[in-house]
């Protein structure tokens, strides 16, 4: 069987899930810079996300570099499925996450500086920029290994 690049266990996929990991990390980072961000119900949502999205992808980051330096792939059907049903899942989340904040963002920018100050809605604005890079990272990921998937 031919290697896929981009399934779990190869290099590519290990920068897929560094990549995601840094930009959902980056995300929460200045989402959280600000204190104010509870106020907004979609931005909750994105810092739910990624409290979900970042154990999942350290944990498959750890799992692909452990493939990528010992030589050992991990293909089998059933864990393939959770791996490709979880980042699915995940990064339908994170695009509704992602998207709800760009919106509800550009409506405060729209609304003028008394709800959302100019540096604290910048940072919302790159908060969703990193979240969008973390969910295109992701939903690659994951299309990768459902293309792995029929092969096993």
């Amino acid at each position: 069987m031919d290697e896929l690049p981009g399934a779990l266990g190869t290099s590519a996929s290990l920068a897929l899930r560094l990549g995601q990991t840094v930009f959902s990390s980056a995300s929460l980072l200045f989402m959280c810079l600000d204190v104010e961000f509870y106020s907004y119900t979609a931005f909750c949502y994105l810092v739910t996300v990624m409290g979900l999205v970042i154990p999942w992808s350290m944990t498959l980051l750890v799992v692909d570099a452990y493939s990528v330096f010992i030589r050992c792939l991990p293909r089998q059907p059933r864990i393939m499925l959770v791996i490709v049903v979880g980042d699915l899942i995940l990064s339908f989340l994170l695009l509704a996450a992602a998207s709800s904040t760009a919106s509800v963002t550009d409506l405060l920018l729209e609304a003028g500086g008394f709800y959302c100050p100019e540096r604290l809605c910048s940072r919302y604005q790159l908060s969703a920029t990193m979240a969008f890079l973390s969910w295109f990272l992701s939903l690659a990921s994951s299309l990768f290994n459902l293309w792995l998937l029929p092969s096993l």
